[in-house]
């Protein structure tokens, strides 16, 4: 049977100071070549691109939101580099410079190659699925966000596909992933909050629900940490590249590429790459970083029942 190799990575913002990295150094200055190598072994790869792409727009008014990410059109050469298939721009930056902005990054993507879900024109293509295809199997993507309300697409305004999780999931998202015509479904949630090392309830029971729906596989991001691993649950992915203040407890500056092989039956089994992420720079992680993330990823995981084993440095989930 066909197994496809899924490459899947958290939130990756292109902004800031990290565009000034891409500015000086260039777009292959932001990963380190193993990790490229990594994301371009796998047969397709999904991230959630965390700034928009433009050089147009202002700041939105947005009483209270300290932080505004937008990344130069070079930045797609890094999203080339890596080999990257499909972003989610379901979350809370996509349209911090405005609607202009994210007509912008839109277009900078379709150059590029690059699919987008989670975001668009309107409601209808913000909550549209990507398909994307590898040897004859067909994998649909879906992107979603919790936060904020203010961000999501209507009829006729541009903006995220939002579903207000706390409350439920709403049907429209539940006929998305069951309507799906691919031999997969992927939902990209971008949901609850911020540095938390385990998934609040309502993010449990989302997941629920869009499993039972017929998602084959949930993978999560927001907490900028990465947290544990239930059935066909990857509830964070963590951070893959930023230039954002560590915290000493919670170590953001330490996460995970994820492999995850799939079949037309479903996921197959997880390997997890150890990343140090240094300050606008992803590296694989070795020593203690990596033995810090092997127990932290492994003590995420039993909350769930999951086991975890270890090989060659990377941390390992057999689903069967």
């Amino acid at each position: 049977m066909l197994v496809v190799r899924l490459a899947l990575a958290g939130d990756t913002m292109l902004g800031r100071l990290v565009a000034e990295r891409v500015a000086a150094d260039g777009p292959a200055s932001l990963f380190a070549p193993e990790v490229v190598e990594a994301t371009r072994d796998a047969d397709l790869f999904v991230l959630n691109l965390e700034c928009c792409i433009s050089e147009r727009g202002g700041r939105r008014a947005a009483p209270g939101k300290p932080f505004f990410f937008r990344a130069p059109p070079a930045a797609t050469e890094t999203l080339r580099l890596l080999g990257v298939d499909c972003v989610t721009l379901a979350n809370n930056h996509a349209l911090d410079y405005g609607s202009v902005a994210l007509a912008d990054t839109l277009e900078h993507l379709a150059r590029a190659g690059v699919a987008v879900v989670g975001a668009g024109p309107d409601e209808a293509s913000a909550r549209r699925s990507a398909v994307l295809e590898r040897d004859g199997f067909r994998l649909a993507v879906l992107g979603v966000s919790d936060h904020p309300a203010a961000f999501a697409a209507g009829a006729d305004r541009p903006g995220t596909a939002f579903a207000d999780l706390a409350h439920g999931v709403p049907k429209w998202l539940v006929h998305a992933v069951a309507d799906a015509d691919a031999d997969a479904v992927v939902v990209s949630s971008h949901w609850g909050p911020n540095m938390t090392p385990a998934p609040v309830r309502h993010v449990r029971d989302a997941a629920r629900v869009l499993r039972d729906a017929g998602a084959t596989l949930v993978a999560g991001h927001s907490a900028h940490v990465f947290q544990g691993v239930d059935d066909h649950v990857l509830y964070d992915l963590g951070d893959f590249v930023d230039d954002y203040r560590v915290d000493d407890a919670l170590r953001n500056d330490l996460g995970l590429l994820w492999l995850v092989d799939v079949d037309r039956d479903g996921p197959v089994r997880l390997e997890a790459v150890p990343l140090h992420l240094d300050f606008c720079h992803t590296a694989l992680a070795t020593g203690d970083e990596a033995r810090w993330i092997r127990d932290r990823f492994r003590a995420a995981c039993a909350e769930f029942g999951t086991a975890v084993a270890a090989d060659d440095g990377r941390l390992i989930i057999e689903w069967r």
